[in-house]
């Protein structure tokens, strides 16, 4: 492992060497806000930095904004990693819409999280940083929103977590957003989606490292947790596809486990545990209903116009949980994406989530 941190370390130097520049398509910030930010837990970061990207240009007169909040382990750089639908040319498109993402706290791409230098003590974080929950997602992309001086968002849309955030946000401010786009998530961590979530948990805790205070604590169990996330980002059909062999008489060095070795290191190279630990317990405990009213009264309290999208081979958060977020919310609309690729299938197929993002703007 000792090579592929080495990579890691050298792959992370040039991927924030590349974002303190301005870039072709957009334009990487780090917004500092010099007060105390309260946790939903009670806890308080003495500050917070808020890492994020932001394409073309604001016009308040006619309402541009569109605000991606991103998934899992992705980052601000939302023209990267979602090319198919935000991009100069494509279905979000910076000449035409002011773009702006921001990368969460709790991860390592700029924004506070556990590899941050805690300001009580001088020193990394590590496992003392605080627990944090979608809810404190959103109300760091609050502050950098006042920040922008952005008072209102055209559409607010996200992919499974990200789309976590979204309906989120768009609960907590009802008057904010005049769209918003949920695609592949739901409104209360499920029971399975949890077991995947502990899975990864055990896989990390059973590193020898992970509780050494060093940033390159748990990276095998790391690689591990990787693994078995990708089970429920894909499923059965997926594989058969995909990482199928064609030697009939192999006996070992099947195509699948190559593949899945190869994800555990390459998220290695750009992740670290401690992050992929907080981000678990956030997506754990996310509940639209915690210490409001019942789930189903929360969602009708929804104004904005609102599209949810699922994809038809999601393992992870199935279709039918989409269907209950869109028969709960007053007008909303219901998309079903075909894709072999399960939930992952809401970062590869741009082009029908796009025609559909466009169909339920011309209703």
């Amino acid at each position: 492992m000792l090579f592929y941190r080495k990579i890691r370390d050298w792959v992370l130097k040039l991927f924030a060497l590349i974002l303190t520049t301005k870039m072709a398509d957009g334009l990487f910030q780090v917004y500092h806000h010099n007060e105390p930010f309260l946790l939903e837990s009670g806890e308080i970061l003495p500050s917070v930095d808020i890492a994020y990207h932001t394409y073309g240009r604001h016009d308040k007169t006619v309402n541009n904004v569109i605000w991606v909040c991103h998934a899992f382990t992705a980052n601000s750089d939302v023209a990267d990693w979602w090319k198919g639908l935000v991009g100069e040319g494509r279905f979000y498109n910076p000449s035409d819409y002011f773009i702006v993402c921001a990368n969460k706290i709790g991860s390592c791409y700029g924004s506070t999280g556990p590899l941050s230098t805690n300001p009580r003590t001088g020193h990394p974080w590590f496992h003392s940083f605080p627990e944090i929950s979608i809810r404190d997602m959103v109300n760091a992309h609050e502050l950098l929103r006042n920040h922008l001086g952005i008072e209102k968002i055209h559409t607010v849309l996200g992919g499974s977590t990200g789309g976590h955030q979204a309906l989120e946000w768009a609960i907590m401010d009802p008057g904010l957003h005049d769209h918003l786009v949920c695609i592949a998530n739901h409104a209360r961590s499920s029971p399975w989606s949890i077991a995947f979530s502990q899975s990864q948990r055990l896989a990390i805790m059973a590193d020898q490292t992970w509780e050494d205070s060093r940033p390159d604590a748990g990276e095998r169990g790391l690689a591990a947790a990787r693994s078995i996330a990708l089970l429920s980002y894909r499923n059965y059909r997926t594989y058969l596809e995909t990482q199928s062999d064609a030697d009939n008489n192999k006996k070992k060095g099947f195509r699948a486990m190559s593949y899945q070795n190869y994800q555990g290191e390459k998220l290695v190279m750009r992740f670290n545990a401690y992050s992929y630990m907080r981000l678990l317990d956030a997506l754990d405990s996310h509940n639209i209903g915690r210490n409001r009213d019942t789930i189903e009264n929360v969602l009708s309290s929804i104004r904005a116009k609102t599209l949810v999208i699922g994809i038809s081979s999601d393992l992870l958060f199935p279709v039918e949980e989409q269907l209950f977020i869109t028969e709960r919310i007053p007008g909303a609309t219901f998309s079903r994406i075909e894709s072999l690729f399960g939930h992952d299938g809401f970062l590869i197929e741009t082009d029908s989530i796009a025609s559909a993002i466009e169909r339920f703007y011309e209703r």
